[in-house]
């Protein structure tokens, strides 16, 4: 299976990271109003970009699958995952996957004029500042969040995950596995410690690699799942793409040190990030009960 990409999904990859660039204030990576809200304290008041939301319903982030018929692009889950991969590589807060699901359900969801916020196993996150929340999330409480940015409830009755939610996720994660390895080594070629830049040292050579590896084999199980829409490939892809991120996420706070964790510094964020997105749909376990299920079915 090759995974050229064409120019049309190039060119939508590019767009969608020019139109969140427009709204971040310290490079490709910071939303504008969480930075600010997060350096106050632990946890804030978090807050949507409605005009990012806006601008990403007009590029067609939320109507991507929809038929041309009702007012979609009529593409399919390869163009989202690439999307989804974007989203996560910049930091985008928000119930992006909720939201996307919901485009032709509820009203405004396809525009980015309703945020949609939904229950993915037994989390619901950014339940306050959604229009509408779709059913399952009754009886939700609040919890204090890893993540300051992104706000969670839990639900008594886990809901059911659609493979599609856990996909994207999984392309979010994705998205934040190739950022961290990025900063990793950025930091690594400009840190000088003993005269000398600490990637040259064979420790933090190491955890760059060993990221970048780890981003490279998820890619590859992510784009695969989307193309096979098979539910036992995104399962893999969803494991895979969680280790590259939480993983990457720790080994760039390392090679960053100290420095790491400060608010100046978006590291931290995302490690906290791709905790939270781990634990979506009941966190890896579905998908370890599958993967079991199919290789004991193939065994048996």
């Amino acid at each position: 299976m090759r995974f050229q990409l064409t120019g049309e999904q190039q060119a939508l990859r590019a767009a969608v990271r020019d139109v969140v660039g427009r709204f971040l204030s310290a490079g490709p990576s910071w939303p504008v109003a969480p930075r600010a809200g997060a350096a106050k304290e632990y946890s804030p008041a978090p807050l949507v970009d409605r005009g990012l939301w806006s601008a990403l319903g007009e590029l067609g982030v939320f109507s991507l699958r929809l038929p041309e018929a009702e007012g979609g692009a009529g593409l399919g889950l390869p163009e989202a995952v690439l999307v989804f991969e974007e989203l996560g590589w910049a930091l985008v807060p928000g119930p992006l996957v909720a939201t996307h699901l919901a485009a032709g359900v509820v009203p405004g969801a396809a525009t980015g004029e309703t945020v949609v916020a939904a229950a993915d196993g037994s989390l619901v996150e950014w339940l306050d500042e959604a229009d509408v929340v779709m059913p399952g999330a009754e009886g939700a409480v609040a919890m204090r969040s890893v993540d300051p940015l992104t706000p969670v409830h839990r639900v008594p009755a886990p809901a059911r995950v659609e493979p599609v939610a856990v996909l994207l996720t999984a392309a979010e994660q994705l998205g934040t596995a190739g950022r961290v390895c990025g900063l990793a080594v950025q930091h690594a070629r400009t840190r000088e410690q003993f005269g000398q830049p600490i990637g040259a040292f064979q420790a933090v050579k190491h955890l760059c690699a060993q990221s970048l590896v780890r981003v490279e084999v998820a890619r590859a199980a992510v784009y695969a799942a989307a193309v096979t829409g098979d539910a036992v490939d995104i399962a893999a892809a969803r494991l895979l793409a969680d280790e590259a991120a939480v993983r990457g996420a720790r080994g760039c706070l390392q090679v960053h040190g100290g420095m790491g964790f400060t608010w100046e510094s978006e590291v931290h964020l995302h490690l906290k990030r791709a905790w939270v997105r781990a634990r979506r749909g009941g966190g890896g376990t579905e998908s370890e009960e599958l993967l079991a299920a199919d290789l004991a079915g193939r065994a048996g």
